[in-house]
């Protein structure tokens, strides 16, 4: 067995390993992981056996979003080489029990809320990953225009991603583009809708207040679930990364 197999062995390494894992898991609406809001209340591990405890700021926080990220943490979890049975449940929600049970018989958004479900959430998710994309567009661009005042910002409809500072700001935009299936190269535009279209130079000033607006809502309520949850869960710091 090789240093590496013995280290993910040790029950600490695995508990560890399921925090990175669910670090890919983001809140929809937020477009934070959800390790970074503290939405994960526990990980316990038993040999290849893990359980997941999940939290939100209310017990009415929308239900699909909140069987989204339930259903992506079994997801990850379930991809690490070493896990088995993978329980992920969500506590002090209105709709546990019934996304619990939904997620254990592995029946899917559909299969789980039966009638109440007019969709899958594929759509839902493609929304807001778009949502995200904008905003990461236009903080990576907002940062050029402060980082030098006077560049026009008419000429940021020529802007490419190399042409971007390196930095996680940058970085987090090239995981935006990919997740909508935008190219990630130095070569490709920046200032473009989600069809990966360039905007034309004269709508550059409508289309970053537009991302703009996206943007400050995102932080804004992710902001505003941060005092929820820290109200609801005293114990909790509401500290995480802005940018992941």
């Amino acid at each position: 067995m090789t240093a590496a197999a013995t280290a993910v062995g040790e029950p600490g390494c695995r508990v560890a390993a399921a925090r990175r894992a669910l670090d890919a898991v983001v809140d929809p609406e937020l477009d934070e992981p959800i390790t970074d809001l503290e939405f994960v209340r526990s990980i316990e591990v038993d040999g290849d056996r893990v359980e997941v405890h999940l939290r939100l700021p209310t017990a009415f926080c929308a239900p699909n979003f909140a069987y989204l990220m339930a259903s992506d943490a079994k997801d990850v979890l379930t991809a690490l080489d070493w896990t088995g049975e993978i329980v992920v449940e969500l506590d002090d929600h209105h709709d546990s029990d019934l996304i619990n049970a939904g997620l254990a018989a592995d029946a899917g958004y559909r299969g789980t809320f039966r009638h109440e479900a007019d969709s899958d959430l594929d759509g839902l998710r493609e929304t807001f990953r778009r949502k995200a994309h904008a905003a990461a567009m236009e903080r990576a661009l907002t940062g050029l225009l402060r980082a030098d005042p006077d560049l026009d910002p008419g000429s940021l409809h020529g802007v490419t991603v190399g042409d971007l500072p390196a930095g996680p700001v940058t970085e987090a935009l090239r995981r935006r583009r990919a997740a909508i299936g935008l190219g990630t190269g130095d070569g490709e535009p920046v200032l473009v809708g989600h069809d990966g279209v360039p905007y034309p130079a004269e709508q550059v000033p409508l289309r970053l207040r537009m991302a703009r607006s996206q943007r400050i809502s995102i932080e804004g309520n992710a902001h505003f679930c941060r005092g929820l949850l820290r109200t609801r869960y005293p114990g909790t710091t509401g500290s995480g990364a802005a940018v992941s």
